[in-house]
């Protein structure tokens, strides 16, 4: 009796697939592979961050536009210093340039809120209104209240700190209250996402709403040329990294 042929279509059964085990060499060693791929892979995702050499041959710190030029025109000072520092310099709250009876947080809050109500017909104290905060994209109600007004804060894009060590220490006093009180550099946003921030240069601090960080950089930029403030080189290369994804940045 001749001998049954395999169906068409079907395999000798030494050509079955056996299945896969880690625990065998070979399967050990596909594991290692694997793992070195995705290794390599995170590597080349966060080196440039993390080596300032990787980030230059990378590109990272390649900007261009209005808001890069301008950040290229900055003077670099690594060597900022924080002696003698004291916020009360600066006079925040202090001044009234407008001539309106309000201080500068009552004009800013004014400004920024959409839905503005006023403590009083005719007055500049703003009771409620309602902030699309840019540094977290979130809708905040703000009510006046002692509980409740440090909701929406009143942010120095250019902090005060940051400012005294780039330039500010040397500044007379009548440039430090303009400074502290200048509208080109306050920000109505999230209070919480204010105090996170403190001090901090764009070198350790950013918003946390991506899509807000390039008009946040170059309004940095824009306050730091305005006022001759320097940079440092860590400060500098976190800004061209943000830039670099939008380069048709204006200044703020």
């Amino acid at each position: 009796m001749p001998s049954r042929r395999p169906h068409r279509g079907s395999q000798p059964t030494h050509f079955r697939a056996r299945r896969f085990d880690v625990n065998s060499p070979g399967g050990r060693l596909i594991t290692l592979l694997t793992l070195a791929a995705v290794a390599g892979v995170a590597v080349g995702l966060v080196l440039p961050h993390v080596s300032p050499t990787v980030g230059q041959i990378t590109g990272l710190y390649t900007a261009s536009g209005p808001a890069a030029d301008a950040l290229a025109a900055l003077a670099v000072d690594d060597a900022p210093s924080t002696a003698g520092y004291d916020r009360d310099l600066f006079g925040y709250r202090q001044t009234d340039d407008d001539g309106n009876g309000c201080d500068i947080r009552e004009d800013i809050l004014a400004r920024d809120l959409t839905d503005v109500t006023y403590r009083s017909a005719g007055g500049c104290q703003v009771q409620s209104g309602t902030l699309d905060d840019p540094y977290t994209g979130q809708t905040i109600r703000f009510e006046r209240g002692r509980d409740t007004s440090s909701a929406v804060q009143i942010d120095h894009v250019v902090a005060l700190e940051n400012a005294w060590q780039s330039g500010a220490r040397d500044w007379d006093a009548a440039t430090r209250m303009r400074f502290g009180n200048d509208p080109a550099n306050l920000l109505a946003v999230d209070g919480p996402a204010n105090q996170d921030k403190g001090s901090a240069s764009a070198a350790y601090w950013l918003p946390t709403n991506a899509d807000y960080r390039c008009e946040y950089v170059a309004r940095q930029i824009g306050v730091k040329t305005a006022y001759g403030l320097t940079v440092t080189t860590a400060e500098r290369r976190a800004m061209q990294a943000v830039l670099r994804a939008c380069p048709a940045q204006e200044l703020s």
